[in-house]
């Protein structure tokens, strides 16, 4: 190690210099040029520098990249340009009608006078990134494009982003460029074996799991979860000397940002659509998923003639590839049984591989989707991904019947307990009877436990299933007589785990009485409902005395939630489950807060301030529940789908809604997905 200050800080910045050059050649170029053990030495050498010299750690160092503490919350960033999203052309048609609008603003006879850059549509989330005399000042999401949120510590972790840019390239003043930051198809399918194996919830998608890692508080998270980087946009490029779009991404490569390396320079529209039909197979082998193209006039100058609407560039347009559509077999169908007894059929078939990944099986639903769709076990039929995200079934090949498949009815009897199934008048779904049946009380007791619930830690989906197996737990309220002997010896249970269970256990019973009504489990009755019920109703002997009427008067509570909870109430067996939880000690009033809040403010990121849109046929709710429990959960809900939706969920025969809500890129959930949020939040379904 050198000996006198000057030496130290020029090895220090010697260090720093072959380490970011080798970031680049690792994570930008994949042409590593250094063995790991070489890299990790200078990492050491530089790290033992810092340590014995804290003055020398500055912000560019690879060992700032993860510093400091969790941050409480995001801060507001506001654009000096804003971030516009891009309009969509869904077919051929759309692309030449946005080509012919664009020569006609220019003056030009033909679009084939111009030159436009194509590239791969990244499914990430845009970001704003701001360079100060080199270094990285400020990153930031797009947000509602004018204001975003700082997300600086977190973009910091990306290893493929340089944190200082190349001497040559500094430049006095500040540097902007935009680009996506998204999450490879093999880090996603890691990421989701991890949270599998913790029995925590699975992310939809690579595009969900990354925005989830960029928005964490703590930025530690983030760095765990592997997230890519990739620039494609300089603000002002006109003052780097910069006049193409061509040049543009060859300036941002050589400055040591990550760039897209599939793109093409096309001069016709009949290059652009080789383009498309090239592309259209690639983009399945790509490592980060890729929904469509983007397309981008070339010239700087001309882009500034043809300028921008509120929303969008009038020199920009991302081509959206349909869903991919494929044929297999049904195998078989599966009936599973959720927590409020419904009966849910799965189609497994032969596995096909559709957007990139193999599937083997979907969602039918109910009966009535079965029955209108005419799905027999041995037929052919053809699949997709609802927004390239949910495989579903679309249609029977009925060309390919040879008579020999079999029609399927969801049994009369609970496939796990045997006990009746029935539908009841103005359902769709088929509920087992049996409130002691296994499959619906490992559901309940998940549900129970979960953190909006009784925040019971250590109870995931592994343990509730050994627990109703083996008979330890056959209600609820079973959760507060179980003893450390009881678990020890159960799978991944040892003494000092069983023993912190039984305390978490313990500590759960002065939980507020919001959180013990929520955790019932009662119908249409989430966390805001139940926050509203405790503060009207000042304990379970309340609650349990009060009338339909009574519960109408409360806001957000219709005659349909006020029939649900009043059912529940009636009831014999829950009344005994509630009448043995208060022997148990569990906090029953509300003068007993317990330490937790259970306020409006710790509502689901998912649903809380959000637009949601609904259209088509529901099978487990009606619409107006839907919109409802959706707005219990801090949401707001609209019957019109807009620019300002945030989400559109879809049920069956999804029409004009579902159309207009591809064009505008929106965020697209199915009845299954919109279910498996809800439960994720711990709302009472």
């Amino acid at each position: 190690m050198p000996t006198n200050p000057e030496e130290t800080r020029g090895r220090a910045e010697k260090l720093k210099e072959r380490i970011a050059e080798n970031d680049c050649l690792y994570y930008v170029r994949d042409a590593p040029k250094i063995e790991d053990s070489e890299y990790d030495a200078l990492l050491r050498e530089l790290a033992a520098i810092e340590a014995e010299h804290p003055e020398l750690l500055t912000a560019d160092s690879p060992n700032a990249r993860v510093r400091g503490e969790p941050r409480g919350e995001f801060v507001k960033a506001i654009h000096g340009e804003p971030m516009r999203s891009l309009d969509n052309a869904l077919d051929v048609g759309e692309l030449r009608s946005f080509y012919d609008r664009a020569a006609k603003s220019l003056g030009l006879s033909e679009i084939s006078d111009t030159e436009w850059v194509c590239e791969p549509k990244l499914d990430g989330l845009a970001v704003s990134l701001i360079y100060r005399d080199g270094l990285l000042e400020r990153a930031a999401t797009r947000g509602d494009g004018a204001v975003g949120e700082d997300v600086t510590q977190n973009v910091r972790t990306i290893r493929s982003l340089p944190l200082r840019l190349a001497r040559a390239s500094c430049l006095d003043g500040v540097i902007e460029v935009r680009g996506e930051v998204c999450m490879s198809r093999e880090d996603f399918a890691e990421l989701n074996r991890s949270r599998e194996e913790s029995e925590a919830p699975l992310f939809a998608n690579p595009r969900n799991a990354a925005a989830g890692s960029l928005r964490q508080l703590d930025h530690r998270v983030t760095a765990s979860r592997k997230l890519k980087i990739f620039l494609y946009h300089l603000q002002n490029p006109a003052l780097f000397g910069v006049g193409t779009q061509w040049e543009m991404l060859d300036w941002l490569a050589g400055r040591g940002f990550p760039t897209q390396r599939s793109r093409k320079l096309c001069r016709t529209v009949g290059e652009i659509e080789e383009y498309l039909v090239e592309w259209g197979d690639e983009r399945f082998t790509n490592s980060v998923n890729t929904d469509g193209v983007v397309m981008k006039l070339n010239d700087v100058r001309l882009r500034e003639e043809l300028g921008s609407t509120a929303k969008a560039p009038r020199w920009a347009i991302a081509f959206k590839y349909p869903p991919e559509e494929k044929q297999t077999k049904v195998l078989d169908i599966m009936v599973s049984v959720g927590r409020t007894g419904a009966l849910t059929p799965t189609a497994q078939f032969e596995p096909v591989r559709l957007s990139g990944t193999t599937v083997q099986r979907a969602s039918l639903h109910n009966q009535d989707e079965i029955d209108r769709k005419d799905i027999r076990i041995g037929d052919v039929v053809w699949v997709h991904k609802a927004g390239e995200i949910i495989p579903e079934v679309l249609r029977v090949d009925l060309e390919a019947r040879t008579g020999t498949q079999t029609p399927f009815l969801i049994p009369g009897a609970c496939p796990v307990c045997g006990a009746a199934a029935v539908r009841l008048p103005g359902e769709a779904a088929i509920r087992c009877q049996n409130k002691s049946c296994p499959a619906q009380l490992q559901e309940e007791i998940l549900h129970f436990v979960s953190r909006q619930c009784m925040d019971i830690t250590g109870i995931g989906d592994k343990l509730a299933a050994q627990l109703t197996e083996r008979g330890l737990v056959k209600s609820v309220a079973d959760i507060y007589s179980l003893s450390p002997d009881d678990l020890t010896g159960l799978d991944r249970m040892a003494e000092k785990s069983s023993q912190k269970l039984v305390a978490a256990i313990g500590e759960s019973k002065g939980r507020p009485l919001a959180a013990v009504i929520n955790a019932l489990g009662i119908r249409n009755v989430g966390k805001k409902t139940a926050s509203d019920i405790s503060k009207r109703f000042a304990s379970m002997d309340a609650l349990i005395a009060a009338d339909e009427a009574a519960l109408s008067s409360l806001d957000g509570v219709g005659p349909i939630v006020a029939a649900s909870i009043r059912a529940f109430m009636e009831d014999g067996h829950n009344i005994s489950t509630i009448d043995r939880l208060k022997e148990a000690g569990v906090n029953m009033t509300s003068g007993d807060t317990g330490s937790h809040d259970f306020s409006e403010s710790s509502s689901s990121e998912v649903f809380a301030g959000r637009k949601f849109v609904f259209t088509g046929e529901l099978s487990g709710l009606t619409r107006p529940e839907a919109e409802r429990i959706a707005e219990s959960l801090g949401a707001k809900t609209s019957g019109s789908v807009s620019k300002k939706t945030d989400v559109l969920v879809a049920g069956e025969n999804a029409g004009g809604k579902y159309n207009k809500a591809l064009l505008l890129g929106l965020e697209i959930w199915d009845e299954q997905t919109f279910m498996e949020k809800l439960k994720e939040t711990g709302c009472g379904i």
